[in-house]
């Protein structure tokens, strides 16, 4: 397993909570926050069994879905629907999965 596997998991442990909090307000954010981790999970196994360019794509499909993990915590902290205190842990570790899967990808 690769150490960004490894990180995305502790991850998916640390949202568990914070999804929940945010489906009370916006279900639809917290499905996207949900999907867009479970993404960066399963793409980076994906790789592991692929080659070339091909790896590269599915590291570039995780890169871009950490992203969209990040902007979806900043967006729910910017809503109101998350303080800043109960996601300072989860947007810590987003940003090394976040750096992780990028330098995969290049």
């Amino acid at each position: 397993m690769l150490d960004a596997q490894t990180l995305v998991l502790q991850l998916i442990r640390l949202l568990r909570p914070l999804v929940a909090e945010i489906n009370r307000s916006s279900p639809g954010l917290g499905d996207q926050l949900r999907r867009a981790a479970t993404s960066v999970a399963l793409n980076l196994a994906e790789g592991t069994r692929r080659i070339g360019a091909d790896k590269r794509r599915v590291y570039r499909i995780a890169a871009a879905e950490a992203q969209e993990l990040k902007a979806a915590l900043a967006v729910a902290v910017a809503w109101g629907y998350l303080d800043d205190a109960a996601t300072t842990s989860a947007m810590e570790l987003a940003e090394r999965v976040g750096a992780t899967t990028y330098r995969l990808a290049r």
